[in-house]
């Protein structure tokens, strides 16, 4: 894809995955023994997948370095049962995280073992925490929130409480002048851009970045999912309590580890998937169509259609930027917008999944 030529993947971008594998996974209703294509990304989703007893989950990123994180991800959920691994990668506290990878890492290809040696204090602050955007949020959460609200404002916000009492206090106590005036700074596309993603993938946004992320941010920080979605816990606080990703709770995490063997890695695109494995069953996209051109989107689309069996579907997210396959595919499609009022990733303008009709 042309457009990437020029973004830098030398460092880790996205440490996790910030889309709702719980909303990916209902979109999808996958199959015992479906073949899934799935954007790497953090790895987070991929290993998700794996709680459906797929043939196989390929996890595809262009970026090689995202890829040595999900294999040294792969490795720790290998050697460690739940309660470590969480240690390990940052969600909980308590563990000797370089003694762990001096023991897992000679499973590691050279390639990553060599990147993860050079980059020990990473592993050592948790790999959670590593991203450039996990970076970008941290500083929010510990730089700029405490400048508008106390420890004692963000617990309320996150406490359980009902529909109209979390309304009244988001209104009364949290949605101040100076709240909007510093989002709108951090979260204003210049900003965003530099700190968090990469200025080439807004590229494609004609709208005001901070104004539309303020309206998603108001209506979910007004209903009660805010009060139980990690994702806000670990912006607004940089910790978790109960709640953590998917593929990290203890039933899941068994299922992943059950069938960690069945996730496979690439560098490439989907159209080295399809030559290397085949037909897939299944698309997690995550929001890889946030940066394409109309040209470049059209491109991909016929590339994942090719790649795809008759019965396939194809889930993904639209941040800023309006991507529906249906519209440029060769062939006829369905399109089901999958409601996201449930959505943890409470930023993004809607979920898409589509099928051949």
């Amino acid at each position: 894809m042309g457009q990437l030529k020029d973004v830098s993947f030398e460092k880790i971008r996205y440490a996790n995955c910030w889309e709702d594998a719980d909303l990916l996974l209902e979109g999808l209703d996958l199959k015992n023994g479906n073949k899934i294509l799935s954007i790497a990304s953090g790895g987070d989703n991929s290993f998700s997948l794996l709680t459906t007893s797929p043939e196989i989950v390929v996890a595809i990123d262009v970026s090689q370095v995202q890829l040595y994180l999900v294999e040294l991800k792969k490795e720790a959920i290998i050697a460690l049962d739940q309660k470590s691994y969480l240690q390990f990668i940052g969600i909980r506290e308590g563990s000797d995280r370089l003694n762990i990878y001096d023991n897992i890492k000679g499973k590691l290809s050279d390639e990553a073992r060599q990147y993860w040696d050079e980059n020990k204090n990473e592993i050592e602050i948790g790999l959670f925490h590593i991203g450039k955007f996990e970076k970008y949020l941290k500083a929010f959460g510990e730089k700029v929130l405490p400048l508008v609200h106390s420890k004692g404002d963000v617990k309320k916000l996150l406490s359980e409480k009902s529909e109209s009492e979390q309304i009244e206090f988001f209104k009364k106590n949290w949605n101040n002048f100076r709240w909007r005036m510093l989002f709108k700074v951090f979260f204003s596309k210049f900003v965003l851009g530099t700190f968090g993603r990469d200025p080439k993938f807004l590229k494609e946004v004609d709208l005001t970045v901070s104004d539309y992320l303020l309206e998603k941010t108001e209506a979910h920080f007004s209903s009660t999912l805010a009060q139980r979605n990690w994702m806000l816990n670990y912006i607004l606080q940089g910790k978790f309590k109960e709640h953590i990703p998917h593929y990290c709770r203890e039933d899941n995490y068994s299922k992943v580890k059950a069938n960690i063997d069945k996730l496979q890695l690439l560098n490439g695109y989907a159209e080295d998937a399809y030559n290397k494995y085949g037909s897939f069953d299944a698309f997690n996209l995550s929001n890889i169509f946030e940066y394409m051109d109309l040209d470049t989107f059209t491109s991909v689309t016929e590339q994942l259609t090719q790649a795809a069996t008759e019965n396939a579907k194809f889930a993904y997210w639209n941040l800023m930027v309006k991507r529906d396959l249906s519209t440029v595919a060769s062939k006829d499609m369905t399109t089901s917008n999958i409601s996201r009022s449930k959505d943890r990733g409470f930023f993004y303008r809607n979920f898409i999944v589509n099928q051949f009709k």
